[in-house]
């Protein structure tokens, strides 16, 4: 059998803070085993976990890898509104007049991540 991703990991200054973050991006919640100040912090998904590592040094260049999300109920603008107010920053914004595209977000510690059209939006073009 081969295997499977249980988690992606993301080194990070504030482990909880940040999975606060990711946790009401992706509407679930932090591991019940997780506290503030713990060195580490869990975020289980339907479509698989982010973990969050606490480190000690800063992030300094571009993340090598990403997450992409797609909305499921709103719209990418919705969504990228939605994010903003969570407190994402806008980092590059790839959107296009004919509505293809996608927005670069980065999260509170600066790491990209990427909002897509919806399926209800790749589906009406």
């Amino acid at each position: 059998m081969s295997s499977l991703v249980r988690h992606v990991t993301i080194d990070c200054s504030d482990a909880y803070a940040l999975a606060g973050f990711w946790a009401q991006v992706l509407d679930s919640k932090i591991s019940d085993d997780d506290r503030p100040g713990d060195p580490e912090a869990l975020v289980d998904t339907p479509g698989g976990g982010l973990l969050f590592i606490q480190v000690p040094e800063k992030k300094s260049v571009k993340n090598r890898i990403h997450l992409d999300l797609q909305p499921q109920d709103r719209t990418r603008d919705e969504e990228v509104e939605r994010l903003l107010a969570l407190g994402a920053t806008l980092f590059d914004d790839q959107r296009r007049p004919d509505g293809t595209g996608w927005v670069v977000l980065t999260d509170p510690e600066g790491n990209e991540f990427c909002v897509e059209r919806s399926k209800a939006e790749r589906e009406a073009a």
